[in-house]
């Protein structure tokens, strides 16, 4: 197939990227979410979008299970408080926690089921192929990273807020999921709206000079 798409002129690229940029420096990570809907088809879209990040050998190695459903978000929520709860309480180095202690996480979750929607993304391992023999995928992680970082950017871009949960250990989410022992659960997506009067942490970002060089 071909592909030639016209080529943007030098200036046009620096001021989308400039553009761009402001966009996605505006971006926070927030714990309090309203509880209003967002429409279905709005999820659709951004995991459409997701959907078009690059993979190892094009194998596209995720899946996502959007959740809107109350009873399912609270088992979610109970099965992952568990987890936390006993991360917090007795795992977590103080180390960690030190470092957790800035954005003030604890084991309450209560994001799970105020949040509209929680996108729940599974990497696989392995799917079936066309002859039902099964096909291993390849550089599933990084793959699977990179799709988030397009769903989390679309859906930032359209106005929602999120967040990422990574419960340890997820086991649980391919059980209430459905999904098959070839899947691993990778990240918990909660998606909404800022609650009002919503506060986030006053971090700031490393300059360009200390996460890249040039030569």
């Amino acid at each position: 197939m071909l592909y030639s798409p016209p080529r943007v002129p030098i200036e046009s690229s620096i001021e989308r990227l400039t553009q761009d940029y402001a966009i996605a420096d505006a971006r926070r990570t927030v714990r309090q979410f309203s509880t209003d809907p967002i429409p279905q088809r709005a999820i659709e879209l951004a995991l459409m979008t997701s959907g078009t990040a690059p993979s190892g050998a094009h194998r596209q190695p995720w899946y996502f299970v959007a959740i809107s459903d109350h009873d399912l978000k609270k088992r979610i929520r109970n099965e992952a408080e568990i987890e936390e709860r006993d991360f917090y309480e007795r795992r977590a180095p103080k180390e960690w926690l030190d470092a957790l202690a800035p954005l003030g996480t604890d084991f309450v979750k209560a994001h799970l089921t105020d949040a509209p929607w929680l996108i729940v993304v599974f990497r696989r391992d392995s799917e079936p192929g066309p002859d039902g023999t099964r096909l291993k995928n390849y550089y599933m992680t990084e793959s699977v990273g990179i799709a988030c970082g397009f769903l989390i950017q679309a859906l930032h871009r359209a106005g929602f807020a999120c967040l990422t949960h990574t419960p340890a250990p997820m086991t649980f989410l391919r059980e209430i999921c459905g999904r098959p022992p070839s899947e691993k659960p990778f990240l918990i997506l909660a998606v909404g709206y800022p609650v009002e009067g919503c506060t986030v942490p006053d971090l700031h970002r490393k300059p360009l000079d200390e996460i890249a060089e040039f030569r």
